[in-house]
């Protein structure tokens, strides 16, 4: 579950954000996916004697924030090779069948956070436990229980994480009367959605004109749901979407927010959401860090600097990914160690920096490429520490295996009905039966 094409950040002061990368649509995630359905394989260089290769999805930024050169000088025995398919969507089938099949396997394969879920209740025993490689109390929580089988082996060591914000253009809520000071924002919808959704009437009441509140209502709910601790399953994985109250009042609110016009009408991450951005529609949407590329890659110029960043109604997570090692692999046990310095705190930290993958690792938080950053569309504002906050706050989440296919059911095929015109009823119905279909396959 990630959304496509967020521009590559660089996050310290006085730097500014530079080309666009991107995340697979439909998809949660903290790295990026688009482009064309071919794999790409990179050479990382060295000449050392053991090779080790990675299956990636989109631009995950090891090679581009230049960790595979520092770890070949400090392991001159050690070539690093990546082979990229750029769409979740084509990566991870081809995975699962590598991994039921035992056969075309990477030292190291990359999974991400919508599919993790799976990956641990059905193919765990083909993949190393890693605790005894990274290091338990180096990573969030939550991000490490993700990954946890029910017999307590880790499979896979997170990468980042995507803390929920709202990002907001101040010169639109000044306009509609609103407080435009973070803090203050802040404080407009602290602790409920439904204060959120009021302020949006707010807003609408002496919104400038042809803009609303939001940007989308998948937008809307994809934040409300990410701030619950049980969504689609429960803790048994047993399927409680259609009962759980909590999944349903958020289908509900965000139909609200849709039939006030306190929404756009536009699925996020097509082109015509694009142009919304660019022609400054709206004036906040749910933000987790990778947004803040796309924000940049879609807007115009004029647009820096317009944009700042307060705390969620509650806190929440949006994206993610991790790295598993195969037990099948020749050099398991090289792949571990080298995927357990990948994920380190300080080499997240420099990722952060380059590629805008918050760090799944709270040590990452103190260290200055986090700490001190801002970014070219938000100003001054804090950013590291503001998602840092958000991070460590946010909920232990059950993660369920067909999590993907109900959230984009009830984005794609549910309240963006509701937007187009049609009722909360056929909007849940049409996306309840969708769901169903698709969990039936």
């Amino acid at each position: 579950m990630r959304a496509p094409a967020p521009s590559r950040i660089i996050r310290r002061q006085a730097l500014v954000l530079a080309a666009v990368v991107s995340l697979g649509a439909g998809l949660l995630a903290g790295c990026a996916d688009d482009g064309d359905n071919e794999s790409d394989t990179s050479d990382g260089g060295g000449g050392g004697t053991t090779t080790l290769t990675l299956g990636l999805f989109g631009a995950m930024g090891f090679k581009e924030a230049g960790l595979y050169d520092e770890y070949m000088k400090l392991h001159p025995d050690i070539t690093i090779k990546e082979n990229v398919t750029e769409r979740n969507e084509n990566y991870y089938p081809a995975l699962v069948n590598h991994l039921t099949t035992g056969s075309g396997l990477m030292d190291i394969q990359a999974v991400e956070v919508g599919n993790i879920a799976e990956v641990v209740n059905t193919q765990s025993e083909k993949l190393l436990d890693l605790s005894e490689y990274g290091k338990e109390s180096d990573f969030l929580e939550w991000k490490w229980q993700q990954a946890t089988t029910m017999d307590g082996a880790t499979i896979g060591l997170g990468t980042d994480v995507g803390p929920m914000a709202i990002c907001y253009r101040k010169d639109l809520f000044e306009a509609a009367g609103l407080p435009s000071e973070r803090e203050e924002v802040g404080k407009l919808w602290a602790g409920s959605w439904d204060r959120f959704v009021e302020v949006g009437r707010q807003y609408q009441d002496r919104a400038p004109d042809e803009t609303t509140f939001l940007d989308s209502p998948g937008g809307l709910i994809q934040a409300i749901l990410g701030s619950e601790t049980e969504r689609f399953y429960d803790s048994s994985g047993e399927v409680v979407y259609k009962t759980n109250p909590a999944v349903k009042d958020a289908f509900d609110l965000t139909a609200r927010a849709a039939e006030e016009g306190l929404v756009g009408n536009q699925t996020q991450f097509q082109p015509a959401w694009d142009t919304t951005i660019a022609n400054s529609r709206f004036a906040a949407m749910s933000c987790p860090p990778w947004m803040l590329g796309y924000i940049k890659g879609k807007s115009q110029p004029e647009a820096a600097g317009k944009w700042d960043v307060a705390a969620a109604p509650r806190a929440g997570n949006w994206g993610g990914s991790f790295l598993a090692v195969p037990k099948s692999g020749k050099n398991a046990e090289a792949a571990a160690e080298l995927a357990a310095w990948l994920t380190a705190p300080e080499q997240q930290a420099k990722l952060f920096d380059v590629q805008g993958s918050f760090p799944s690792a709270p040590a990452a938080y103190e260290m200055p490429e986090v700490r001190d950053a801002t970014n070219e569309m938000t100003g001054d504002a804090p950013i590291g520490t503001l998602f840092a906050e958000a991070a460590k706050s946010s909920p232990v989440q059950v993660i369920g295996p067909k999590d993907q296919i109900i959230q984009q059911g009830l984005t794609d095929n549910g309240v963006i009905l509701v937007a187009q015109g049609k009722s909360a009823q056929e909007a849940w119905e049409t996306a309840v039966k969708t769901i169903d279909n698709n969990l039936d396959k």
